[in-house]
């Protein structure tokens, strides 16, 4: 028993060490290299995440129907630890009881149709939704706004989740510059036309109407930028879909990121784009 204690409190000492290495790194002022080193995502906002490809593109969906519905920011975090807990942010099939897809939300409970839950658009708008409805949720602690929601056996589990999908929503809502580096595998999933037309219609439907336009001798589209924070906004959700949309560039402002080399650098041909966002697709072979 002793023996098992000396462990436990080893192991209880080393989770708080890497905590605070965490906590740390979220100061202002310290800056890491966003290069990926394997296929997935790494955000940088103030913190730092690491997500695989799937769990960037569900996020970035979830935190742009939150924008799409002007919710605050503070409702996009209790989104993403909400899917955090229940799914990973990935679109489960199944789960407890009859629970489906990213917020394990249950079709006996009233949140619609098997087919419909599984949806991730329609499954955020739900979660906010029924959000918006519960009194004086801004006040409340990430966990506590969640739970209400939700109604878990584990009403604290969400709070765990809250620095990680602060730094998610700070920089999927354009509050961060060049924070959304992804790397993508060596085949592009689509191609040309067919990549420039599933970009366009997954910009409608997180975002609603998006007048895109067609970049001058690239295969791909434009997307105006109001200010700096909408052209982020696209950008970063351009990076976060670039693995399932055959994205090869993303430029806006004086930065570029790439699928070359998965990362943001400044520009070196061309003049910057603060006025539009640019996303490049693998052309047709």
């Amino acid at each position: 028993m002793r023996t098992r204690a000396v462990v436990a409190t080893t192991v209880a000492l080393s989770a708080v060490a890497a905590f605070g290495v965490f906590l740390s790194s979220r100061h202002f002022g310290v800056k890491f290299p966003l290069r990926v080193s394997a296929p997935g995502c790494v955000v940088e906002a103030e913190g730092r995440v690491s997500l695989d490809a799937t769990q960037m593109a569900n996020a970035a969906t979830i935190a742009a129907i939150g924008a799409r519905r002007k919710m605050p920011e503070q409702a996009v975090v209790v989104a993403l630890a909400t899917a955090y807990q229940e799914s990973r942010l990935e679109n489960l099939e199944g789960g407890d009881r009859d629970s489906v897809g990213l917020f394990q939300q249950r079709p006996s409970q009233g949140w619609g149709t098997p087919e419909q839950i599984r949806d991730p658009r329609y499954a955020a708008n739900k979660f906010y939704s029924a959000l918006n409805k519960v009194r004086g949720w801004q006040q409340m602690r990430i966990t506590d706004a969640a739970q209400a929601v939700q109604r878990s056996a584990y009403p604290t589990a969400y709070q765990q989740w809250a620095n990680q999908s602060a730094v998610l929503a700070r920089a999927l809502l354009g509050n961060a510059t060049g924070a959304v580096a992804c790397t993508v595998g060596r085949e592009p999933a689509m191609r040309g036309d067919a990549a420039t037309a599933a970009l366009s219609s997954g910009l409608a439907l997180d975002w609603g109407r998006v007048q895109t336009g067609t970049p001058a001798e690239l295969a791909g589209l434009t997307v105006p930028a109001a200010d700096a924070q909408s052209g982020w906004r696209y950008a970063h959700w351009l990076v976060s879909h670039a693995g399932d949309h055959g994205v090869k560039r993303v430029r806006f402002g004086d930065l570029q990121w790439t699928a070359r080399d998965g990362d943001w650098a400044r520009i070196s041909d061309g003049a910057p784009t603060p006025d539009w966002v640019i996303a490049e697709v693998f052309a047709d072979t």
